[in-house]
């Protein structure tokens, strides 16, 4: 059974007043403990594909980033080292070492707070992390229309309509000229998931990637130098939205000390979602290994 649960972290004001700011679940009890982050306009109910699985094996705990889900808002304060502070907040407080599984965004927090906690980080999964080449050109990608059109839609409580609305938005591919229907890449529940989470997600989360300065504060190759424990990094396909193409991936896997890399043709940036057993094959053969 899981329980609801709260992450005091430290409020991002002059103040430096503590509060109970992130929110997400805690698994049964368990020797081992893992925790799951998540990406960009995601919440912890992404990991529901995977998440009972891992629970046979370890003390799962899965959370929502500030400002997405029910964890509070902290206009101005949405870069990437802002989430790894509340990660490696979180990670001392529990005072239990752990391995980390992050996707997209929650990849970076996680080799972040690696990097920074030695100590109680064991290991890191990376599941398509986007690099700084893929951000540097976030416009000439998919992304640069799919998150405006994401953004646009935040705090709607019409789901169904938001969903139907996503899935008429037009995207270029990786083929030059091609464009096409999000709902021919995406099927209608998944949009529908999409469309749920942005009922409760600030739109200001989008401001960082969008302008640019997502990374300001954040050297990914740097952070990624300093992660001492074994790594599995797991790139998707870029040809279908994949956020780390070959300018990032190789670099950082060179980057990664004790870096393990699987490349998954054909899979998308959701790799938990549009190839869940892949991914739990993987999980499972990486974890089993520590």
């Amino acid at each position: 059974m899981f329980t609801t649960d709260s992450i005091p972290v430290v409020k991002p004001t002059a103040d430096d007043a503590e509060y109970s700011a992130l929110w997400g679940v805690a698994g049964p009890a368990a020797k081992r403990s893992l925790w799951l982050i998540h990406g960009l306009s995601r919440r912890w109910e992404d990991f529901a594909p995977i998440l009972c699985d891992l629970t046979a094996w370890w003390h799962v705990h899965a959370y929502s980033h500030r400002g997405h889900g029910e964890s509070a808002r902290t206009p101005g304060a949405y870069r990437v080292a802002d989430y790894v502070s509340d990660l490696a907040a979180a990670v001392k407080e529990a005072h239990k070492k752990c391995v980390l599984v992050g996707h997209s965004l929650g990849a970076l927090v996680s080799m972040g707070v690696a990097a920074k906690l030695p100590d109680l980080v064991t290991a890191v999964v990376l599941l398509d992390p986007p690099g700084p080449h893929f951000l540097a050109h976030i416009d000439q990608t998919p992304y640069g229309t799919i998150w405006p059109a994401l953004q646009k839609r935040c705090g709607r409580p019409d789901t169904s309509a938001v969903a139907k609305e996503l899935a008429e938005l037009r995207v270029t591919t990786a083929h030059p000229g091609e464009i096409v229907r999000l709902g021919d890449t995406r099927d209608a529940a998944s949009l529908r998931f999409v469309a749920r989470g942005l009922r409760d997600l600030d739109p200001e989360v989008f401001d960082p990637p969008l302008k640019k300065h997502w990374l300001d504060g954040f050297d990914v190759f740097g952070a990624a130098k300093h992660v001492k424990c074994p790594a599995l990094l797991v790139v998707a396909d870029p040809a279908r939205g994949g956020m780390l193409p070959p300018e990032d991936s190789k670099p950082l896997a060179s980057a990664l000390p004790d870096c393990t890399r699987v490349d998954l043709p054909g899979v998308g940036h959701l790799i938990h979602w549009q190839d869940t057993p892949a991914t739990l094959r993987l999980l499972h053969a990486f974890l089993g290994s520590l």
